[in-house]
């Protein structure tokens, strides 16, 4: 899922300064896992805006709303009435959230009330990691599921570096090498004769470096 974390409340004050009446809005969706911007964070933020303004002497009305998702045309709609009252939307969605709200709704500010990190999952409760870099081009049947592009500090994709000791990666004894975790997995899923496979130098073209990615499914158009 999309890993995100709030902004900083002085931050979001600075951004909010010019308006008297927004949407705060919130996702029921990747969001709402990683307690960044779900219905709680929605409500606990709303109050925190609303008295901070009051305690500058300039007082904002702050209407809430938590949308099923941000991140698809058909759920914008829920919020249709509320962005016709407002002067901007906080969006307390992912990157995507924020940018499909500043499309649908063109006359309006919208503004990120959080910082889009990673793609990962809760290692625990209240701790996420990073675990997909959606390079477009996955490897993972070659590396026991283990992400090296995600994992591996220097992104190698055909075994560990001279800098790998015990297990722990160079930049932090608390970081773990990547390819000791790849290479534990594939023995014991008797398959290290994967590590014979030499994975051929990256297209990054399929990453960010080709540009802004699209995917056309021809057979799911209307």
């Amino acid at each position: 899922m999309i890993i995100a974390e709030q902004k900083p409340m002085e931050e979001i004050l600075e951004m909010l300064a010019p308006y008297k009446k927004i949407l705060l809005a919130g996702c029921g969706a990747c969001v709402t896992v990683c307690q960044a911007g779900g219905e709680k964070e929605v409500g606990v933020l709303a109050s925190q805006i609303r008295l901070a303004r009051k305690d500058a002497g300039n007082p904002i009305e702050v209407l809430e709303m938590t949308m099923t998702r941000q991140c698809e045309p058909e759920f914008m709609e829920e919020a249709e009435d509320a962005m016709k009252e407002v002067d901007a939307v906080l969006s307390i969605a992912c990157g995507i959230g924020v940018q499909l709200m500043a499309k649908t709704f063109f006359d309006k500010p919208a503004l990120p009330g959080l910082n889009t990190t990673f793609l990962g999952f809760p290692e625990e409760h209240g701790v996420f990691t990073e675990r997909c870099a959606a390079c477009g081009n996955c490897v993972l049947h070659l590396t026991g599921g283990i992400c090296p592009i995600a994992r591996c500090s220097k992104s190698l994709l055909n075994g560990p570096c001279g800098g790998s000791q015990d297990g722990k990666c160079e930049i932090s004894p608390d970081v773990e090498c990547a390819w000791q975790l790849i290479y534990d997995r594939l023995k014991a899923l008797g398959q290290l004769e994967n590590l014979e496979n030499i994975i051929p130098p990256k297209k990054w073209i399929t990453s960010r470096d080709g540009g802004p990615r699209k995917i056309v499914r021809e057979d799911l158009r209307i």
